[in-house]
């Protein structure tokens, strides 16, 4: 009794440890948007993209309720600020602008275009 107990725990940790690294791999398999795939895709995939985005951060907002996380622990306030005024389609022109402009730069991934070129102005103009 006692070695059928000790096969099951085994085997339940083995399943737990194999499920564990199913999810790090697929994880892993999650390109990072760059501004490659950016111009190569339709307007309607970047806005599917953007929307994407917007969804995860009303989400993670919503999910923080009345108590918002400070700027030190959460990039959403920021974010939120930094693009007031903007919308989906403001953004995804301004991405197309920019990578129009800098072709030498499609390696660098969209979340990071929006967050330097979007996201910081924005912040600088509501200081």
């Amino acid at each position: 009794m006692a070695t059928k107990l000790r096969f099951h725990t085994a085997m339940l940790a083995i399943c737990v440890l194999l499920a564990a690294m199913a999810g790090i791999s697929r994880a892993q398999e999650v390109p990072l948007i760059t501004g490659e795939h950016w111009t190569k895709s339709t307007e309607e995939m970047k806005k599917a993209y953007l929307i994407g985005i917007a969804n995860m951060a009303q989400l993670e907002l919503a999910y923080q309720g009345v108590t918002q996380a400070p700027d030190s622990q959460s990039v959403l306030p920021r974010m939120q600020k930094g693009l007031k005024g903007q919308t989906l389609d403001s953004v995804r022109e301004g991405l197309n602008r920019w990578y129009a402009a800098h072709p030498d730069r499609l390696q660098r991934p969209v979340i990071e275009t929006i967050w330097f070129e979007m996201v910081v102005p924005g912040l600088q103009k509501t200081s």
